[in-house]
């Protein structure tokens, strides 16, 4: 009986967890109806090094973010190792999380993979953040990455 009562609660503490990390994703990922990443393969940054659009119809869901694929075998893929191959800063801007702490649109077809991890950007009106994001990376990328700490947290 101990045993029953305690596997229930270890049950119920772990769906409490993960319901609460799901919304807290859900809460601060740049989502558009919970599709990361505007519908494009997070797969397909790495395996094809270009941003290609995924199908709604090959998608996955990982802590309450879904991830739309363009081949079966990219979803796949994802589905061993889901964290991966997310972009980081919860898909916002990369320069933007590094030079002011926000969380700003990105066009999802400028990107950079560094160290294995996907970064995305702001592109548009003659404003490509990642051409500023190459200028000081290092610099940025540790302010990206504190920033992003303090507002995930």
């Amino acid at each position: 009986m101990k045993k029953q009562i305690l596997i229930l609660f270890v049950a119920l503490v772990s769906a409490t967890t993960f319901a609460q990390s799901a919304s807290k994703r859900l809460e601060h990922f740049n989502l558009e109806k919970k599709v990361a990443i505007q519908g494009y393969d997070p797969v397909a940054y790495f395996k094809q090094s270009k941003a290609v659009k995924g199908k709604k119809e090959i998608a996955a869901s990982y802590e309450g973010v879904i991830y739309q694929f363009s081949t079966t075998a990219n979803k796949e893929t994802f589905l061993k190792n889901p964290s991966a191959y997310e972009p980081q800063y919860g898909g916002w801007c990369a320069y933007a999380m590094g030079s002011n702490a926000e969380k700003v649109e990105i066009n999802p077809e400028t990107f950079k993979i560094l160290d294995g991890k996907l970064y995305l950007f702001y592109n548009a009106y003659f404003n490509n953040t990642l051409k500023s994001w190459n200028k000081d990376e290092g610099n940025l990328k540790k302010k990206a990455d504190a920033n992003w700490k303090k507002i995930s947290n």
